[in-house]
């Protein structure tokens, strides 16, 4: 039975009962015999130990409201990190004997190795610093009557706590609730203003909601920006940075940019994030959520809204934030007052989380209770969710009346810095818990961060006890965190299809209360002092550098040196100015080390070697090409991490030496072999991008036999292997965490032995667990039997590719989980019969995506003698099947997407699907659709005159399809193959956002009855009979881009472009050598980038109206035929960039035209071979970039002899 009862137990009651577990070891106990040290000093240490437990649960009490028992405390934690320390090394000294014993013979005993020798400095050292934590736990334990500190039952944990904290409450973090209660009217007025147009404000409004934390802010703007409605909008751009209260306008800016692209961005200041992001904002639509605002600074807020204001209009900001004067700072044209919640929808909350599958059938007593509860949480939706959790496995009335009658209830809310109702579930956790979520204070506000890499960091901190011996520290690790994630101390958030999580601010901020200085967040914390800090992480996105660490030299005891960033999965590169020696020698006590991205670090020192300590080593995304063989001295090493280390070339040959070494990971780089012996090591798990497969012993795929594969691997150059049973030996199906394996021959390989490779491929057998499997170039005529009789049950995704031999499909439709199948390059396939479903009635039940491709002699598809299959079928492809004639799947009743590309034998009709939203058609011979997909958005035609019976459902004349069938489509591309088109009308399409027109011979016009409100690109290229647009102009307020391209009947740009295309900005006009501006009014108001080729007549006709113009910034003018250009008054004074190319008749750069440019900063001149020379006045002075390229041969040879004489 433990020493210690853990339930509801003090933070460090599980430290303790590991120690105590570990004083009575018989390895502790061994050494001490063996060296003749004194017992008597183990003895003294566990009493010592249990003396100061029996109070540990008052103290961590009383803590909140006695300073000197907190003091006290903290001495305690650092005498028990003291002897944990002492521990450690001892163990050290253990396994580094019992290898040298085992090296010199293996027939001794283990436990022999510990000769009586005299007493070494390092025994005589453990001695000594063992009796200074007996002095010091000695002087804590006469303190305790002083302080009053006394034994409390874990019943009373939490009867006398009252919190000293009196500071205001942070926002919450990025959460996801699958349902919220009581936010409807909110959320209905949100997205209501959201979809709505008629602000008469400048372009950009913002709406603030203002509310105490916990209130569910974030929560209810997640649930609005993830609304289907939101789309009504029509946001080109979406985004969401989570600000928090570490405002700095050039670090949320670039935030911004980063949301919006999705990637890193390397920006040093503000002037280059600003730009680049009015770059990406420049008259388009966006959406942003700026969630958890706290800045007050108006010139802060001014400085982060200046490119903001270059979006389009009807662009908003959604701000969530706990201060009125945060919204009226931000300039917000509403703001809205989140309130508590309604009883009624506290009580559903309450009730969602703290009744055990849903029952909310409790006795009369208990749910008064719960009523009474709820009241106490004051709606405040945070509070009732994680006191809901807390009582979801009580049951008994007595157990919920102790949660009623808590004092902690006591502490007002509004001043709190951590809330009560959160530090009351922090005080019900059991205390092995309490550690690892305390430590979870390493992690910046808003930090995203993953399951596994957290359950690492636990077991490399030795937080992780295995009760049961069966359960590896990793599964205990799960138990962990699933315990803390089901209290709601973890949040779930998904992030670009990844599953990631967050914590709460407030649970934040009451792990880095609880751990006091323990932890510390460099360049998020304020630096105070450091002697205690045992675990640092260096915030490697907060836009500092290292000092090289000069400010933790007095934290000798550091245990954690880890970067960190609020980003999962976005490498954030940092300087350490420190010398890597240095580093090493300082913090000896290190069990986490991670130099991850640390820029430059090109090499280990071997001092790595004298880390005693350390469990975790990561050097993942560094230059360094090769481990000093010290690392095979690391004897308490459980994790090693070397993920793209692209320069790494080869392992330690010695690393099967690291007898706990649990998790090795080398995943993208450039290891060729395994060191040998490392099979030895059975509780290793390896993750490793690839193996491939050489001639000698070394890289013999027999290497991965002995091997635990983790993650996944591509196993290359297979036709090498000689003999299959190696395949055999390798031991695939073992390999139960090997969850994605692609196998791959050399495609260039000459074909041998086809029936050995057969065999090799039948020996590769994976685990029934295998989740994606690929197999390319195999040259067997025959798949292996493993893939044909659902051994793979666990499969989602398969792709078989380049596999040319083969001449038939397996059963594949009989696999229960599969989602994805891709099938390329079967050269031999002639026909797909009813083998390939498995079964006539029921087949490819969980399939969403099936692709098809390069299957050059495949002709037929039969699928008719089939009832039931695909049922869930959403995406379908089928290209380059140039024999195939039809057969295809008659209805597809969930199908979104359908690709049909150079399948030009086709005479089949379309497969019926009623929620079809995109359609790409691309040489489909005679397909022919017998229904009218109405729910279509994206359309996409590209074929010759075979496709004429494809486009039936556009022609309204043949098909009489009333308007509303293309009520949702937005984009529409045809490109060819549509000789019956003559006109074609945009009031058919009224939600398009795209039309291109390219190469329809007998198109003429485009008409239209109303204005188009949400058409933003047009394009328009290689239809030689188009000669018009709408005759009053074409009316397309939104239009953002038009394109116009070898158009030789079109005379005229659009009428009145200046009134009906506000919003174009970008517009190209290529080879139209009859086109002129014969508009009344000017050119559009917005217009910033022109770009006109071989339209001479056009150039000659905007003299005038591209002079007065005064938005244009970059014009690019070719292939004119003029002598002199520019002449006076043509260019724009606006203009910041002028582009003239390939003009071979212009001689003359005209000073005159040129002059008055005052803005022009970039020149550049292409393929203009007789110009002589630059005017003799010179340049505008605002001219920074001149560019002379191409055939420039005079201007050239100008330029040069004018250098010259310079």
């Amino acid at each position: 039975m433990p020493v210690i009862e853990t339930l509801g137990g003090a933070l460090f009651g599980a430290v303790l009962q590991q120690l105590f577990d570990r004083l009575d070891s018989r390895q502790v106990l061994d050494y001490f015999r063996g060296r003749k040290l004194n017992e008597k000093l183990l003895y003294k240490l566990k009493v010592k130990l249990l003396s100061i437990n029996n109070v540990i649960d008052d103290a961590e009490q009383k803590q909140f409201i006695n300073s000197y028992v907190k003091a006290w405390l903290d001495e305690v934690k650092d005498a028990v990190f003291d002897a944990e320390d002492l521990l450690d090394e001892i163990d050290y000294e253990f396994y580094k004997r019992k290898l040298k014993a085992e090296s010199h013979t293996s027939s001794k005993k283990v436990w022999n190795f510990f000769k009586a020798s005299p007493k070494s400095f390092f025994d005589k050292k453990i001695e000594s610093r063992m009796e200074q934590v007996l002095e010091q736990l000695e002087f804590l334990s006469s303190q305790k009557g002083d302080l009053g500190l006394k034994y409390v039952s874990c019943a009373d944990v939490g009867s006398e706590l009252v919190s000293k904290v009196a500071q205001k409450l942070p926002s919450t973090s990025l959460v996801v609730e699958s349902v919220i209660y009581g936010r409807e009217d909110e959320k209905e007025m949100i997205l209501n203003w959201l979809s709505s147009d008629t602000d008469k404000h400048n372009q950009v409004t913002v709406l603030s909601i203002v509310a105490m934390g916990g209130m569910g802010k974030t929560t209810l703007a997640q649930h609005v920006y993830n609304n289907p409605r939101i789309e009504e909008a029509k946001f080109e751009l979406k985004a969401w940075v989570c600000v928090s209260d570490e405002y700095n306008a050039f670090k949320v800016t670039r935030e911004i940019l980063e949301a919006i692209n999705n990637s890193n961005d390397d920006s040093r200041n503000l002037e280059m994030v600003q730009g680049r992001l009015k770059e990406k904002l420049t008259g388009r639509k966006f959406l942003l959520v700026l969630d958890d605002v706290w800045n007050e600074d108006r010139d802060q807020w001014k400085s982060l809204q200046t490119p903001l204001k270059y979006g389009a209009k009807g662009s908003k900001i959604l701000v969530t934030t706990r201060s009125n004067k945060v919204a009226t700072t931000m300039q917000s044209h509403k703001v809205h007052e989140l309130k508590q919640l309604e009883e009624d929808h506290s009580w559903q909350v309450f009730a969602e989380h703290a009744f055990q599958d849903n029952n909310h059938q409790l006795n009369a007593e208990v749910e008064k209770i719960g009523k009474k509860i709820v009241e106490k949480c004051k709606g405040l939706p945070l509070a009732l969710e994680t006191i809901g959790c807390l009582l979801h496995t009580k049951s008994s009335v007595s157990e919920w009346q102790s949660v009623l009658v808590s004092k902690i209830w006591d502490l007002p809310k509004e001043d709190s810095k951590i809330i009560p109702a959160l530090l009351l579930s922090y005080y019900h956790l059991p205390s092995h818990l309490k550690r690892c979520f305390a430590y979870c204070a390493l992690f910046p506000k808003d930090q995203e961060f993953d399951k596994e890499s957290l359950i690492l960091l636990w077991m490399a901190e030795n937080f992780l006890q295995c009760s049961q011996q069966s359960k590896s520290p990793e599964v205990v690790g799960e138990l962990y965190f699933d315990d803390l994630f089901s209290r709601s101390f973890f949040q779930k958030s998904i992030k670009d299809n990844k599953t990631c999580f967050v914590m709460h601010d407030l649970l934040n901020d009451l792990a880095k209360y609880i751990c006091g200085d323990i932890c510390f967040r460099l360049g998020v914390d304020e630096e105070k002092t450091t002697v205690k800090i045992r675990h640092l992480a260096l915030v490697t996105n907060e836009d500092q550098y290292s000092d090289g660490f000069r400010s933790l030299c007095n934290a000798k005891r550091l245990r954690t040196f880890m970067p960190t960033s609020r980003r999962m999965n976005i490498d954030y590169y940092w300087d350490c100015k420190m010398q890597m020696d240095e580093l090493l020698s300082k913090f000896e006590f290190l069990r986490v080390l991670s130099l991850s991205c640390c820029r430059g670090l090109k090499e280990v020192p071997g001092l790595v070697g004298d880390l005693k300590h350390l469990r975790s080593l990561d050097l993942s995304s560094t230059l360094i090409e090769k481990l000093p063989d010290s690392t095979c001295s690391l004897y308490n090493l459980q994790i090693l991490k070397l993920n793209s280390c692209f320069n790494l070339k080869e392992l330690p040959s010695n690393l099967h030496k690291l007898t706990n070494l649990r998790r090795l990971e080398f995943m993208k780089t450039t290891v060729r072999k395994m060191p040998v012996h490392l099979g030895k090591l059975k509780n290793l798990q390896v993750l490793m991008s690839y193996f491939r497969i050489g001639e000698s012993s070394e890289f013999n795929i027999k290497q991965l036999g002995d091997l635990s594969l983790r993650g996944g691997l591509t196993i290359e150059d297979l036709q090498k292997i000689l003999n299959p049973l190696d395949a055999v030996a390798a031991d695939l199906k073992s390999k139960i965490n090997l969850v994605e394996l692609t196998l791959k021959w050399n495609h260039s390989w000459d074909l041998a032995d086809v029936l050995k490779e057969r065999e090799v491929l039948e020996n590769l057998q994976p685990s029934k667990h295998l989740e994606k499997l690929s197999i390319w170039n195999y040259v067997g005529k025959q798949f292996p039997s493993w893939l044909a009789n659902t051994s793979l049950s666990s499969v989602v995704s398969l792709s078989l590719e380049n596999c040319s031999y083969c001449t038939c499909l397996p059963s594949l439709g009989l696999f229960p989980y599969l989602k994805d199948l891709t099938i390329s390059g079967l050269g031999e396939i002639v026909s797909i019969n009813a083998d390939f479903f498995g079964s006539r009635s029921s087949s490819f039940s969980s399939l969403e995506t099936l692709k098809f491709s390069f299957m050059y002699r495949w002709e037929n598809w039969e699928c008719q003698s089939v009832t039931g299959a695909f049922p869930r079928l959403q995406h379908l492809s089928l290209r380059h099947c140039p024999k195939l004639k039809g057969n295809l799947p008659k209805k597809l009743l969930h199908l979104r997407n359908l690709l049909i590309c150079e399948c030009n034998e086709l005479v089949d009709s379309a497969p019926g699907a009623t929620e079809l939203c995109e359609l790409d058609l691309q040489d489909c011979g005679k397909l022919q659709f017998d229904y009218h997909p109405t729910a279509l958005r994206k359309l996409a035609i590209i074929g010759d005159n075979t496709m004429e019976l494809s486009l039936d459902f556009l022609c309204e004349s043949k098909t009489n399809v009333p308007v509303s069938c293309y009520d949702f489509l937005e984009t529409l591309d045809i490109n060819g193959g549509c000789d019956s088109l003559i006109s074609i009308s945009l009031d058919l399409f009224p939600k398009l956002l795209r039309l291109c027109l390219t190469y329809c011979d007998n198109l003429q016009s485009i008409s239209q009855g109303r204005t188009h409100n949400h058409l933003k690109d047009l394009q328009i290229i290689g239809c030689p009979q188009f000669q018009s647009f709408p005759g009053e102009g074409l009316s397309a307020p939104w239009l953002e881009s038009l394109a116009i391209k070898r158009l030789h009947k079109l005379k005229s740009l659009p009428q009145h472009m200046d009134v009906l295309l506000p919003s174009l900005t970008s517009l190209l006009i290529h080879d139209c050598p009859q086109m002129e501006f014969l508009s009344d009014g000017g050119l559009p108001s917005n217009l910033q980038n022109m770009n006109i080729s071989n339209c001479s007549r056009l150039v000659d006709s905007l003299k005038g109206p591209l002079g007065a113009n005064t938005s244009l910034q970059t014009l690019s003018v070719q292939k004119v035929d003029v002598q002199s250009f520019p002449s006076e008054g043509f260019l724009p004074t606006s203009l910041t960039c002028l582009i003239i190319r390939d003009c071979p008749y212009l001689r003359t750069l005209d000073y005159k035209g040129l002059c008055n440019l005052t803005s022009l900063k970039k020149l550049t001149l292409f393929d203009c071979p007789n110009i002589p020379c630059l005017p003799e006045e010179g340049l505008p002075k605002s001219i920074s970039t001149l560019r002379i390229l191409g055939n420039c041969q005079l201007l050239k040879e100008s330029f040069q002899k004018t250098q010259g004489q310079d």
